[in-house]
């Protein structure tokens, strides 16, 4: 049951994201390529390393990238291998510590 629970508000967020894109104005871009690319452009320019991830079902793999300064990137990858990023930021701020142990 809990399964099923936590699968379905999966759909809901995906949807939920897709919907917003596509009310987003002309002026929001996402800059998209390759992923490796992607990822040593957010390491050279901005000096961010990847802190951590998670799969949105079978959807995407997003992942977040984060520098000392506290600047951050989403960085969204789709089943197709397209990699964008979603979003930024900064005052990035550590609020808890996920380990093997405590989940």
């Amino acid at each position: 049951m809990a399964h099923k629970f936590s699968f379905r508000w999966i759909r809901i967020a995906a949807i939920g994201t897709a919907l917003a894109l596509s009310t987003l104005s002309a002026q929001a871009q996402f800059i998209c390529g390759g992923h490796s690319d992607l990822v040593a452009g957010l390491a050279k320019a901005f000096q961010q390393k990847q802190i951590g991830y998670g799969v949105v079902g079978e959807a995407a793999i997003v992942e977040i990238y984060v520098s000392v300064n506290g600047t951050w990137s989403m960085l969204v990858t789709d089943v197709q291998g397209r990699s964008c990023i979603f979003a930024t930021g900064d005052g990035w701020e550590n609020t808890a510590i996920a380990t093997t142990q405590g989940i």
